[in-house]
């Protein structure tokens, strides 16, 4: 009982560190939140001066679903979140975007004025001040624009007009020191007269951490060492150093006449690193059988530098036709890879002289030639282009019904040359894609149609892939939603996929690591060993069958707050997956990839990518959305255009339609400085999600052992957490702002073999909370011209407590692959930023 009741006072105590705020507040009249009577009809609300009247009006580009929003936000509430940046508030948006369907189906499906857009590029560095509302849909929304229901939509509706010259500076090191990073970012962004243009310049500068930095013990095998000999965790990184800079430009224009627009996006980035690799090493051995590791070479460590260059376009077009709305978009990317590695020096010369008995193990080393460096160069070349036409072309008595037809085009090629290896690497894959999407109203309260037992939405896809280097594979799902009373809805989603393995997994080149650190299971020794990897060509595809239920459910007990919760089933067979820790069952199920020597001491292991039989998982979910006012307010004043969700009336045929959509739409404006429609009160967020597995197994052959993740199996480093806890939290008032992030995964374990020697290693809890701190300093002193305008200062610090998750054996001790510097470098990291806008 205390094992189950520790992951659940965890999140709570999480929960309660972000809610350090009034929350009793949100009673009092909130002239900003959303309106929820239907549209244009009168609202009556009471107000210190007397009953007033606010007619609701829905803001244009709206998502027009079945399924009410998971989340929505004004001006103020993304104020509140203190993000520079759209990236940086879907960041801080992780707990409600991120799906728990099991797929990691990617990033979400992110919308601009209700339209796809090509590349998320095209506006992750707009100032979150350009948005004036964001929408947050569920997963079954994403097949209205042509994706599988594994993703949730993000909908960013931006202001008719604005306009902002933006600077930032950041500087962030962890608070033990070792290695700092700093960050430049520029940006100009202008909306106006249905068009929007972007320019944004960034450019990153992160030193080396080193392992003497962190005290990490060497291995060393067991050999004896020699007094005197360099110490290699000088020599070694355990993080790079990294320069790098981008470029984005970005344009989009709205045609009123046509209705269509158009946006384009161009990115040009380059990054350098260089990381070390320790010192050359030899093994000497006399004519008496005696043997010492020698250290040497500290004038010439071993290094290795990468230089990546990447270039990236992206183009969107839309345009009504009709009843429907065509949206194409294409997105293209090519990154050149060159990495120099480091030779080790050839020793043989010293190796026949100690046997010779001519060196002496502890004596003076000979110099021996620079052994120069290999090289590999891996370009990769993609291209995704998809076209989606979706409209109600039918009314059926309990509304409209949905239709979505997509078709694209996906090709990629991946070249690569390695010294290392005897030959090149050229893999190509195209895909031709195509799907259809149903959204068939069966019921509906709004159209008076068997509204006895509410609005019912069944949804019907299909779809196929044609690879050109595998097979042609299809997939189908079907599903329903059914609010059965205001505000709630339910649905139940089926979805059954067949997957290709990806183009690496078939046919990178194959090469071989040496001394690469490893955790022996099976004698309980951390062993250095050489290390294949590369491509596996008899990889099949994968068959995916998943069920969800969900629930969401806007509480009418409790002003802004939606609850969530879903079970996921997943159930697969033919899975293509990298090759997984080498635990006792792995070992003898692939025992022809792991070579030991005569004593059993493990020297080399083959990590291609492997198929395993089945993978099943079950898992719930849990999620709660709260936002809300606090404080008193100053004189009310009418806001028209609050746009907010009509949740009264809301039948299967989803939401009164709204408008096309456009390059810049949406209503509002503002510049710098400005949030819009401040009433003088606080806002305050709480979005957390806990995740508890059920089930999470693997049965790697048929006939052969069954893995239990959850009960001391794994693939991983670790075992899989069956609880784990995400939580964003903060508040909002005159300039002042503060953010609270925590993360919780519970403790595993995995098994050893059972042998003498053999050990379990436990890998306990962790829970983390980053805070950030920030003030609009033209707000705080009220100056709205001048220096501080403009102005925001934020200080944060990550990993608050210094968290690290500590894994020992069974007799407590840390093993050496898995000292807490290696397992995180990092710990608590601490960071200022400086952002002005004009």
């Amino acid at each position: 009982m205390l094992l189950t009741l520790r992951p659940l006072m965890t999140s709570c105590a999480l929960a309660a560190l972000a809610i350090s705020m009034p929350v009793f507040a949100q009673a009092e009249p909130d002239s900003e939140s959303p309106m929820e009577e239907e549209i244009g009809q009168p609202i009556y609300r009471g107000s210190i001066l007397g009953e007033i009247v606010v007619t609701a009006d829905r803001l244009r580009d709206q998502v027009d679903a079945a399924q009410a929003p998971i989340l929505e936000l004004d001006e103020a509430d993304i104020a509140a979140y203190g993000a520079s940046s759209i990236a940086d508030l879907v960041a801080a948006l992780g707990p409600v975007t991120g799906s728990s369907r099991g797929r990691g189906g990617g990033q979400p499906v992110f919308l601009i004025n209700g339209i796809r857009i090509g590349s998320f590029r095209e506006f992750q560095s707009y100032p979150s001040e350009a948005i004036r509302k964001t929408e947050i849909l569920p997963e079954e929304v994403a097949q209205k624009f042509g994706f599988p229901p594994d993703r949730r939509v993000i909908n960013f509706i931006l202001k008719d007009n604005y306009s902002a010259l933006t600077g930032e500076i950041d500087n962030k090191q962890p608070s033990r020191g070792g290695f700092s990073r700093k960050d430049l970012e520029g940006s100009l962004l202008k909306i106006a007269k249905g068009a929007r243009i972007n320019v944004d310049l960034q450019a990153t500068d992160r030193t080396i951490l080193t392992e003497e930095e962190r005290n990490v013990v060497q291995i060393d095998n067991g050999y004896p060492r020699v007094a005197g000999d360099p110490d290699q965790a000088a020599y070694r990184s355990l993080i790079g150093r990294q320069i790098s800079a981008e470029a984005s430009v970005n344009y989009a224009k709205a045609f009123v006449s046509s209705g269509s627009s158009i946006s384009l996006n161009s990115t040009v980035g380059r990054t350098r690193t260089r990381s070390l690799s320790g010192l050359d090493t030899v093994l000497l051995t006399n004519g008496a059988g005696n043997s010492a590791l020698r250290v040497f070479g500290a004038g010439n460590p071993l290094e290795r530098r990468n230089e990546t260059d990447s270039a990236a376009i992206a183009a969107t077009y839309t345009r009504p036709i009709g009843t429907f709305q065509l949206t194409a978009t294409a997105d293209a990317g090519l990154t050149d890879s060159r990495s120099e590695i480091d030779r080790r020096a050839n020793t043989d010369g010293m190796v026949a002289a100690a046997l010779a008995g001519t060196l002496a193990l502890d004596g003076a080393l000979p110099s021996v030639a620079d052994a120069g460096f290999d090289s590999s160069n891996t370009k990769t070349n993609s291209t995704g282009s998809k076209l989606t036409v979706r409209g109600t072309p039918l009314m059926l008595p309990g509304g409209e019904l949905g239709t979505t037809f997509d078709l694209g085009f996906d090709w990629d090629r991946i070249e690569g040359q390695d010294t290392r290896t005897a030959f090149d690497t050229r893999l190509t894959r195209g895909n031709l894609n195509g799907g259809i999407n149903l959204a068939i109203p069966l019921t509906s309260t709004r159209e008076g149609f068997l509204d006895e037992v509410g609005s019912i939405t069944l949804n019907l896809s299909g779809g196929f892939d044609r690879y050109s280097d595998f097979a042609t594979l299809y997939d189908w799902s079907a599903g329903f939603v059914w609010s059965p009373v205001d505000k709630l809805d339910l649905s139940a989603t089926y979805t059954n996929k067949k997957v290709p393995p990806s183009l690496a997994q078939l046919g990178n080149a194959q090469f071989v690591t040496l001394n690469v650190p490893v955790f022996d299971f099976r004698n309980g020794t951390t062993e250095l060993v050489s290390i294949l990897s590369g491509g596996n060509p008899s990889l099949i595809a994968e068959t995916q069958r998943d069920w969800t239920f969900s629930a969401n459910w806007e509480l009418p007990f409790l002003d802004g707050a939606t609850v969530q919760s879903s079970y996921t089933r997943n159930r697969s067979n033919n899975v293509s997956s990298a090759f997984p820790l080498l635990t006792s069952d792995i070992e003898a199920a692939f025992s022809d990839r792991v070579t030991r020597d005569a004593s059993g001491r493990l020297l080399a292991i083959d990590q291609r990518p492997v198929t395993f039989d089945s993978i099943n998982a079950d898992r719930l979910a849990f999620g709660l959305s709260l936002r809300g006012s606090f404080g008193k307010a100053k004189v009310p004043e009418r806001r028209e255009g609050a746009g907010g969700p009509e949740r009264n009336g809301r039948g299967a045929g989803g939401r009164p339609p709204g408008g096309a959509g456009g390059a810049a739409r949406g209503g509002g404006g503002g510049g710098p400085g400005g949030f819009g429609g401040n009433d003088g009160r606080g806002r305050f967020f709480l979005n957390l999600n806990h995740t508890l597995e059920l089930k999470s197994t693997v049965l790697i052959a048929p006939g052969g052992p069954v893995l239990n993740l959850l009960d001391g199996d794994s693939l991983s480093s670790g075992g899989v957490a069956r609880n784990s806890t995400r939580l964003e939290g903060g508040m909002f008032r005159g300039g002042l702002g503060l953010r609270v992030s925590g993360t919780y995964a519970g403790p595993t374990r995995v098994d050893g073999s059972g042998l003498p020697g053999s050990t379990d290693l436990f890998f306990g809890d962790l829970a983390k909370v980053d805070v950030r701190l920030f003030a609009n300093l033209g707000e705080v002193f009220g100056k709205k011209e001048g220096l501080l305008k403009g102005l925001r200062l934020s200080l944060r610090a990550d990993n608050l407590f210094d968290g690290i998750q500590r894994v020992t054996d069974q007799n407590g001790n840390v093993p050496l692959s898995y000292q807490p510097a290696l397992v995180d470098p990092v710990g608590r990291y601490i960071g200022l930023e400086i952002r002005k806008q004009i």
